[in-house]
Order: C-alpha cells, then sequence, then structure tokens
C-alpha cells in the first residue's frame, strides 16, 4: 500500500463582528474549541465589538455530529489522525486569511489573538510560524502547544502581552496538563501572566471584557 497526498483549492468558513474598515485599530483573531462552530463562538465577543474593534472567528475543518450520527455538529482543529497533515492544512488556511483580511486595510490594525480549549493550541501553533506580528495572546482554557517551535515561538512572542486564562471550576483542565506546561513555559522564557475566574470550561464575560479592553 502507498500513501500519498494531494493538495487542492478549498474553501473554509469564518465569521466577522462587521466588515473591515479603515476605522479599525485592534483586530481580534479568536480560535474556538473542540466540537464548537464559529458562528456561535463569535457571538460570546459581540458585546465588546466596536468601530475600531473588529473580531475574526476563523472556523476548524474538520467536523463530525457531536453525537451519534444526526443533531448538532461540531468543527475540530485536528485529531491524532493524520495529525501533521491537519496542522500544515490549519496553517495554510490562517496564513492565507489572515493575508487577505489585512490586505483590506490601508493602516494595519494592532492582531490580538485569543485561544479556547483546543483553539488555544492551535492559536500559538500558528501564531509561532505566522509571518506577521502579534500585540496580545490570551491562552483561554488551555495552553501553548506542546509541539510548537520553542526556539522560533521565543522570538515571536518577544514583547507581546501573554494571558493565561483558568477557571477555578475547570474539570476539562488536569493537574498532569498544568504540569506539562510549566516546563514548556520556562523554557519559552517569556512571562505569561495567569489569570483564574470563577467558573469552569468557559468564557468569563466580565475578566474577557477587562483583559479586550486593556489590550
Amino acid at each position: 500500500m502507498i500513501r500519498s497526498t494531494h493538495r487542492f483549492t478549498y474553501e473554509s468558513t469564518y465569521f466577522l463582528s462587521k466588515e473591515p474598515d479603515q476605522k479599525v485599530k485592534d483586530l481580534w483573531v479568536v480560535f474556538h474549541g473542540y466540537g464548537q462552530l464559529a458562528e456561535y463562538f463569535l457571538r460570546k465577543f459581540q458585546f465588546l465589538a466596536t468601530e475600531e474593534r473588529l473580531f475574526l472567528a476563523p472556523e476548524g475543518t474538520n467536523y463530525s455530529y457531536l453525537k451519534d450520527f444526526k443533531g448538532r455538529v461540531g468543527a475540530n482543529w485536528m485529531t491524532r489522525h493524520e495529525r501533521k497533515l491537519a496542522i500544515a492544512n490549519n496553517h495554510r488556511y490562517l496564513d492565507s486569511l489572515l493575508e487577505g483580511i489585512l490586505n483590506s486595510f490601508k493602516q494595519r490594525p494592532r492582531i490580538h489573538v485569543l485561544g479556547f480549549s483546543q483553539g488555544a493550541a492551535t492559536a500559538t501553533r500558528w501564531a509561532s510560524q505566522w509571518k506577521g506580528s502579534l500585540d496580545t495572546l490570551v491562552l483561554w482554557a488551555g495552553g501553548f502547544a506542546e509541539d510548537m517551535a520553542l526556539d522560533i515561538a521565543r522570538d515571536k512572542f518577544e514583547g507581546i502581552t501573554i494571558f493565561s486564562v483558568l477557571g477555578s471550576q475547570d474539570q476539562l483542565i488536569t493537574e498532569d496538563s498544568l504540569a506539562r506546561q510549566k516546563p514548556l513555559i520556562q523554557r519559552l522564557d517569556r512571562r505569561v501572566e495567569h489569570l483564574e475566574f470563577q467558573g469552569g470550561h468557559e468564557l468569563d464575560s466580565e475578566l474577557l471584557r477587562k483583559i479586550v479592553e486593556k489590550a
């Protein structure tokens, strides 16, 4: 048996809080978690959208039913099957998407990235290799990708504001996953501000507001 791959043009969905225009000064790229859809994830940020603040929610390109073989459908960024191929496809998709969005601005806005749950690892993995520069990186209910190229990430994340946000009752964040993040952050050698809120595996509106408005 011979395994091979074939590259072709692919269309993927994304959502914006409004049409990009020259009033935008801050662009937030927000990555949903496993089993979510970008349309509904973006709704959690709409209350923070303004004329000068634009939210962009790309959608993972893998889909599945959330239960059995019917009903609600969710997207994900990858599974363990063909993982490296999915990561490479994600990077091409996100690079192309950001290039298209940013080309609509005469003056480049400040770029902020927020990843939730599985989207946190996806965001760090992509942002660490993206040719553009970030101003803020928020990892919410998730962490840095453990396979991230640290030497590249160390340079890319120099001078940016990094937040790690966890809910005090988040049952999906294990002690083991937290323990694995500590040496990774130490080797990354970048300041990470750790924040906690009373809640579970979810976004907290008030803390989210503080982070976004502070950026």
